[in-house]
């Protein structure tokens, strides 16, 4: 028998090209919990790489509920159509995009991690 490990999985109906996955990772790159063109990048180039399922940093629900100020967010309408460009794009190279939605609770929403603050500004 052959390795499953790029053959397909079906999950409750969605039918996943392989079984390589890239897990959420914190990026510390959203301004204002908006994905940009960082997001694109970082996620795109695993989708054009063949991965099968590809997870977005942990989402945040709420302004106040993001782990850091660099979350990416779902709080407001202005957030939908960034997250769709990457949603479209990660489909059509064959790809199945996926998002961690979180709440960091009462201690949520600190400072992002000082090196990429400071990386985000001069660029």
């Amino acid at each position: 028998m052959g390795s499953l490990l790029f053959s397909p999985l079906t999950i409750r109906g969605v039918t996943i090209p392989n079984r390589v996955v890239m897990p959420p990772l914190c990026q510390y790159s959203a301004i204002e919990g908006l994905a940009n063109d960082w997001h694109m990048v970082q996620l795109g180039r695993f989708a054009v790489g063949g991965f099968g399922l590809i997870f977005t940093e942990v989402t945040s629900v709420m302004r106040e509920g993001r782990i850091t100020h660099g979350d990416l967010g779902l709080w407001s309408d202005a957030h939908i159509e960034p997250v769709q460009r990457l949603a479209r794009f990660i489909k059509a190279q064959g790809a199945v995009p996926a998002m961690q939605l979180g709440h960091a609770g009462r201690k949520g929403s600190s400072q992002r991690a000082l090196a990429k603050a400071m990386f985000s500004q001069r660029h």
